[in-house]
């Protein structure tokens, strides 16, 4: 085979490494300086990426203390109302998640990341339908170019998981982080469901919120951060999703034409409206791409938790609910979350919007 550009076969490189079920964790475990050509992103999609984003916009910080109470309630959905409808994102503080809670999830992922690889390929798998599994970015075979990320992922949305299906370093984190997770997810169906100008159980009543997955993610320190990147730009096709960062940071959002840092808060945690959400309320709530760019310190680990509809909802058509037309067309077909997945992973983390592939004409 002939040297240069096309003698390049990305899919052999891919597929080796995939089959090595390290992970971008073992390539730094063996040493390498330079960052593989399968993971060096276009340079118009990292300009910028590790410089000073704006510091002009905030992104909304949003106190739940007293969220029971009527007054303080009334001031809580206002402040959620106008970060969905202009930001999709804001950072939670007092949301009931124990601090301790946290720390143990942020410090169980690092352990399971860190382990022997011999340890780790136990649970590589790339099957959606395996409830617990790690992998190397969920597109690596159908992305452009992939990420600069590890993940393990625990699928709870068929219920709770048979503790002996974790692995035993993060079993409990994970469960304990979980139990309030899901209490934390009814209290934000009420406010989001009033934050629509609908009863405080709406979203209750359509389950479209009802159950979880958990993406556990660590992305090393990279060699090249100016070349790749930690996630690519994108949304997420949850109906909301709940986030927990460390201290590291890099997340940033895409807010009015800039990248707009989400600074790490100890304690706090994001939560960002995702497509399904937009879908349902017909453009109102905003589910706005997002990114975590590739750093030089680290390990950055995070914790997203997606919010779906219940798995007796999986096939259930959804579309614009009659609450949010008001006098305005619905925009979008209805779906069910099933065909919505699938179409979000065929086309991978592409940079555009799966949304628009559910667009009435």
């Amino acid at each position: 085979m002939k040297d240069g550009p096309s003698s390049y076969d990305r899919a052999k490189e891919v597929k080796e490494f995939d089959e090595t079920k390290a992970g971008v964790k073992g390539l730094i475990d063996s040493g390498v300086s330079k960052v593989p050509k399968f993971l060096v992103h276009p340079p118009e999609k990292v300009t910028n990426s590790s410089t000073t984003t704006s510091t002009e916009f905030q992104v909304p910080l949003v106190d739940l203390d007293g969220f029971d109470e009527h007054d303080r309630r009334v001031q809580i959905v206002k402040e959620i109302h106008e970060a969905s409808e202009t930001w999709g994102f804001f950072q939670i503080v007092n949301h009931g998640v124990p601090n301790r809670v946290i720390d143990n999830l942020l410090q169980a992922i690092r352990e399971f990341h860190e382990l022997p690889k011999e340890v780790k390929m136990e649970w590589y798998s790339r099957d959606p339908k395996q409830r617990v599994r790690y992998y190397c970015n969920g597109d690596l075979l159908v992305a452009k170019t992939a990420n600069w990320r590890d993940s393990i992922a625990f699928d709870f949305q068929d219920g709770p998981l048979d503790p002996e299906a974790l692995p035993v370093v993060c079993r409990q984190a994970v469960q304990e982080y979980i139990e309030h997770v899901i209490n934390l997810r009814e209290v934000l169906s009420g406010l989001l469901s009033e934050a629509l100008g609908i009863s405080s159980d709406y979203l209750a009543s359509i389950e479209c919120m009802k159950s979880e997955t958990l993406v556990c993610h660590y992305y090393p320190v990279c060699p090249e951060p100016d070349l790749t990147m930690g996630t690519t730009r994108h949304s997420d096709p949850s109906s909301l999703t709940i986030l927990l960062q460390d201290s590291i940071g890099g997340l940033q959002v895409f807010h009015q034409g800039h990248w707009v840092d989400v600074p790490p808060r100890h304690g706090a945690l994001v939560a960002n409206i995702g497509d399904f959400m937009q879908l349902i309320t017909n453009d109102k709530f905003k589910s706005v791409e997002h990114r975590v760019v590739a750093g030089r310190f680290g390990p950055r680990i995070s914790a997203a938790c997606f919010l779906y509809p219940s798995a007796t909802h999986r096939f259930k058509p959804y579309g614009p609910i009659k609450e949010s037309l008001s006098d305005n067309l619905p925009i979008y077909r209805e779906t069910h979350m099933g065909e919505y997945l699938a179409y979000y992973r065929s086309k991978g983390l592409d940079g555009n919007s799966a949304l628009t592939h559910f667009k009435l004409s």
